[in-house]
């Protein structure tokens, strides 16, 4: 941290790791590698390339990843025990920077329910893989799977005798995403204090999504001392998933004033990562996602439309080519006004008149009353229609002449008077 009070946060993507574990979302080893180098071009510092003993596919992209992939640390997940950390060690052997992940479960549910293990077992289980990574590699972080429903006293313990073996990274995961942000921030503040040795390793977050609380829990375990944020691309993971990593990012950039970190992310790779995960994996992200559903830089509103054309900081909070979305959208439909209308108009070449307007608002919202957008090809034909109703009425006998006589402006048959809009969609 430095005298701002401004603290640098390591970035530990899981996408390919926790994110895959959710129903659906299975890669191939050629996928992960893709994904990786799109990763690696976004700036993440870490990146979890899977769980080598779950399965020989997971080994495979895992040294696949560790061949190809040359700038961030790849990190293999491995249970506390020596099967599994052999595993990760042999899979992460030519990566040019390597993390081994080990974990186990320390809360007394676990431990009796899951694992039917005392605190001993897994005191010494712990304290014993961490020793036998290190055989592997110099980095080697452990997690305390279900930290924040595990006995304080019992967790302080173990993460004491670990650091001491050579652990240099220390995750608490909020497993079941139950926690709520004071009491990660104050859960974070508590263990950093209590461990006599924590100045030693750096402290990591790992957060789910049960609550939809991830992300500001992550914030607030960065408020308590916590100097890594692991996270996935769209928020995936098992069951609800993790801390979104495109969230977590334009938080730091947009309220900096208020979230105290930086990270390396190059944000405008942002989109086009996101995007590369929903072709990889066929699932698609929902709508109104923040940063990245295809409706956070969109607007039907004609409210809203009319303060966007006018200073686009009325109704957007960052700028979409920050994360790599090519420009804001103002979608047509029965919600918008006349101003988007136009703008619309102007974009695909075409110049209307006043009434030409009117009317041709009118036509834009009878279609969009029968369906839920208007395209541009709607509002060519509009004006193809506009302009066919306008010729005849433009070659009927006397019609110039009553006009220009009367000093008034031609206008097409049947132009309405001014538009009054309506409603709160519809205001300008």
């Amino acid at each position: 941290m430095d005298g701002s009070g401004i603290c640098d946060v390591v970035v530990f993507d899981t996408t390919l790791r926790d994110g895959e574990q959710a129903p659906g979302f299975s890669m191939t080893t050629p996928e992960k590698l893709r994904l990786a180098r799109a990763l690696d071009r976004l700036g993440v510092d870490i990146i979890e390339a899977g769980f080598p003993l779950a399965s020989s596919d997971d080994a495979e992209a895992v040294k696949a990843i560790s061949n190809g992939i040359r700038r961030p640390v790849i990190a293999a997940l491995a249970r506390a025990a020596e099967r599994d950390i052999v595993c990760a060690g042999e899979a992460l052997a030519s990566a040019q920077r390597k993390r081994i992940h080990t974990f186990i479960a320390t809360s007394d549910l676990h431990l009796e329910r899951k694992l039917h293990m005392t605190h001993d077992q897994c005191f010494n289980a712990a304290v014993a893989a961490i020793t036998h990574a290190r055989k592997y590699t110099d980095d080697v972080q452990f997690s305390a799977e279900d930290a924040t429903r595990s006995d304080l006293d019992f967790l302080c313990r173990v993460i004491e005798a670990v650091i001491n073996a050579g652990a240099t990274t220390i995750n608490l995961p909020d497993t079941v995403g139950y926690s709520t942000p004071d009491e990660i921030e104050a859960f974070f503040a508590s263990i950093l204090n209590r461990v006599p040795n924590a100045d030693k390793a750096i402290f990591s977050t790992h957060c789910h999504n049960d609550l939809g609380l991830a992300v500001a829990n992550s914030l607030a375990a960065v408020r308590g001392g916590a100097r890594q944020v692991e996270c996935t691309i769209n928020g995936i993971g098992e069951r609800a998933g993790n801390a979104a990593l495109e969230e977590m990012v334009m938080v730091s950039r947009v309220r900096a004033d208020r979230a105290k970190f930086t990270t390396r992310i190059h944000t405008q790779h942002i989109f086009a990562t996101s995007q590369l995960l929903t072709e990889v994996t066929g699932q698609a992200v929902q709508a109104n996602k923040a940063i990245v559903g295809r409706n956070a830089f969109a607007h039907e509103a004609g409210i809203h439309q009319d303060g966007m054309l006018k200073d686009r900081r009325t109704y957007e909070i960052m700028r979409p080519e920050d994360v790599g979305v090519e420009s804001t959208t103002l979608v047509l439909g029965k919600h918008s006004g006349r101003h988007a209308v136009q703008q619309r108009m102007s974009d695909i070449g075409v110049t209307l008149t006043r009434a030409e307007l009117d009317r041709a608002y009118r036509l834009m919202t009878t279609i969009a009353d029968e369906r839920k957008n208007v395209t541009d090809d709607d509002l060519r034909a509009i004006v193809a229609q506009l302009r066919e109703q306008a010729e005849p009425a433009a070659a009927a006998p006397g019609s110039r002449k009553v006009a220009k006589a009367a000093g008034a402006r031609p206008a097409a048959p049947d132009a309405p008077h001014a538009l009054v809009e309506f409603g709160y969609g519809h205001g300008v």
